[in-house]
């Protein structure tokens, strides 16, 4: 089971991203630990081709980046509406972020965000956690 983002980009009527269940778990966990989330997906070196996760708002985001979607974790137990909306109101909304020079490369792709064991990036939440993000990506038709 996934969790679809909210649409975002204006014109566009379809999800570019998605969650799987176990990142949709261990976002509620760094939630609870860090407060609201953010992910920002950049191309480079130092697990650049990550998606990285930080506490909303110590990444700066700006004109080089563009807000894919929005991805609301909440759940029954929070009194929001129950996962699987992609609504993007209220709740738990992540936004899902990336450089609009990487998006020029990943714009056929819808990408899901998935978590396997192993230790990712040190500026990534979920480092201390012993698992890291990564994104898995399929073209869109």
């Amino acid at each position: 089971m996934t969790l679809e983002a909210s649409v975002v980009i204006p014109g566009e009527d379809f999800s570019r991203v998605a969650l799987t269940q176990e990142a949709t778990e261990l976002l509620r966990k760094l939630w609870d630990l860090h407060g609201p989330l953010m992910f920002h997906q950049s191309g480079g070196c130092c697990d650049g081709s990550s998606p990285m996760c930080y506490p909303e708002g110590e990444f700066l985001t700006a004109e080089a980046d563009i807000l894919l979607g929005v991805l609301d974790i909440s759940d029954e137990d929070d009194g929001g509406e129950p996962a699987g909306g992609a609504s993007g109101n209220g709740g738990k909304p992540i936004g899902f972020w990336m450089s609009r020079e990487q998006f020029e490369y990943w714009k056929h792709t819808h990408l899901t965000v998935d978590v396997v064991p192993g230790r990712g990036s040190g500026f990534s939440v979920e480092a201390p956690e012993g698992k890291r993000f990564l994104i898995r990506s399929r073209l869109m038709p």
